[in-house]
């Protein structure tokens, strides 16, 4: 499989974000571990140099539940921005730290609240990196 794919700035604020959700308990420490050991292995890149078919933070993604059919878009936000009415959903949710840094068509397994899961990006819809607004 592919190395994972982070931009630095990304890198950065999720890790700060996962030390600032331990110190106040909003997170355990098995999702925590979770997150950091997939940005551990992340190939990290500057900004600008993120290709433009790579899910990263403020991503909108379209994917498939495989087993389901079911296709659902969202956006991949930090837990202060997280509103599920507006289909933002935090970092620290199941789904969104299984897609960072993945790539369109890549079919990823992970196990969320209901079990075992098998996703596929098939369009990330708006991702800043390709806009130019490195910043976000």
């Amino acid at each position: 499989m592919n190395k994972l794919i982070i931009n630095r700035l990304d890198y950065a604020r999720i890790r700060k974000c996962i030390s600032d959700a331990k110190q106040f308990k909003s997170i355990t420490d098995i999702e925590a571990e979770r997150l950091m050991k997939e940005l551990d292995s992340a190939k990290i890149l500057e900004p600008e140099k993120i290709p433009s078919n790579v899910v990263t933070m403020n991503s909108i993604v379209k994917l498939s539940f495989l087993n389901t059919n079911k296709q659902v878009q969202f956006q991949i936000v930090y837990p202060n921005q997280a509103n599920i009415k507006e289909n933002k959903i935090s970092i620290f949710s199941p789904i969104a730290t299984a897609l960072i840094g993945y790539k369109i068509n890549d079919e990823i397994e992970w196990i969320v609240p209901a079990g075992l899961t098998k996703l596929r990006i098939d369009e990330i819809i708006y991702q800043p990196e390709a806009a130019g607004d490195y910043d976000l």
